[in-house]
């Protein structure tokens, strides 16, 4: 059965392959994506969930082997859900891939993971004979996720669950606020409904004077002290969308909005020195993405302050951190400790 991802899992059909699957993994760095994918691959049927951060082999081996005495009535397959099954998977590899050569039949198996290499027997057995299920959130066409599937999935899925409508632009400004887990974006998404009527519709303008409100306000007074140098103050409004319950891996992609087009700014004049040719500030700018007046004038004062050293730094700071945010410091503390450092380095008036 070929690998599919979250997004094509939880689209409505009127058939669904992965209720059939006998062993299913489902992995992925979007933990809401996980835990969506388990619950439609479960469906109505009995379910056992365990935690795979202290179960073995030998505690679910006899389950995956009998069947129960006392399921004369059940319409759907017995499913074992193995949660945060890193662990498990680590400890029991060997007998895992005995059991995925022949499995029993009796029980479904489902093991939830962050992440699993496609350089591995597991991999590579559950891709040929049962089935795979991706739930990362991140741009990769190869694995199916795109800004236009991510935008389909939040339309037709997760508005749908809410039981409103939201507009293309709408989905698009909250993946531009908020980032692109999933699990946020469900959230708000949740909350506009609150402002429309049962069957209603979300569009750009409600998202963008609802979600971005107040919020949105801190984030641009944190750019702008970043471009002026004054970390302290951008550590003050930074602590103030921390302290409003706003994550690390929600809040970089607000703060990095403006100050990746100047960055781009940058590379676009440097490009043009490089090659020999003139170039102007303005279209320099317009070419990074920043085109209304307000917006050029703002941007030009904010590249003065920051100043050219600084400025080629800003793209590979931004990724970096965005990869770090992703990886090493995905974890709650580290998360905002990196932020906070990233807001400082950019925050300096000396390059470093």
């Amino acid at each position: 059965m070929p690998k599919t991802h979250a997004f094509e899992l939880l689209k409505p059909t009127e058939s669904d392959p992965a209720t059939e699957s006998e062993i299913v993994v489902v992995f992925g760095n979007d933990a809401t994506l996980r835990r969506w994918s388990i619950d439609a691959v479960v469906g109505d049927a009995d379910c056992r969930q365990v935690d795979g951060a202290a179960v073995r082999w030998v505690d679910i081996q006899d389950d995956l082997l009998t069947a129960s005495l006392f399921d004369f009535d059940s319409d759907g397959q017995t499913t074992i859900v193995v949660r945060d099954g890193d662990a498990f998977l680590k400890s029991s590899r060997t007998e895992l891939e005995t059991y995925l050569a022949q499995p029993a039949g009796v029980t479904r198996l489902i093991i939830e993971l962050d992440s699993l290499a496609s350089n591995t027997r597991i991999y590579k057995a559950v891709d040929k004979h049962h089935l795979l299920v991706r739930c990362t959130n991140a741009n990769d066409a190869k694995q199916g996720v795109t800004a236009q599937t991510r935008k389909r999935f939040l339309c037709d899925v997760v508005a749908a669950k809410h039981q409103v409508k939201l507009t293309a632009t709408a989905a698009e400004a909250l993946v531009e606020i908020l980032g692109d887990d999933i699990g946020m974006l469900e959230t708000e998404i949740a909350k506009l409904g609150l402002y429309v009527s049962v069957g209603g519709t979300i569009n750009e303008d409600l998202v963008r004077d609802v979600v971005a409100g107040w919020q949105g306000k801190t984030v641009w007074q944190i750019t702008d002290a970043i471009a002026s140098g004054n970390a302290s103050e951008a550590l003050k409004q930074l602590d103030k969308l921390f302290g409003s319950g706003q994550r690390a891996i929600a809040l970089l992609p607000q703060i990095a909005w403006s100050l990746r087009r100047l960055g781009l700014t940058t590379a676009i004049i440097e490009h043009q020195e490089r090659s020999g040719k003139s170039w102007r500030f303005d279209d320099a700018l317009t070419a990074a993405g920043i085109r209304q007046g307000f917006q050029i004038q703002s941007a030009k004062k904010q590249l003065q302050a920051i100043g050219r050293a600084r400025a080629k730094k800003l793209l590979p700071w931004l990724l970096d951190a965005d990869l770090r945010l992703k990886g090493t410091h995905s974890s709650e503390g580290r998360d905002r400790m990196l932020l906070e450092q990233l807001v400082v380095r950019l925050a300096k008036m000396d390059a470093v």
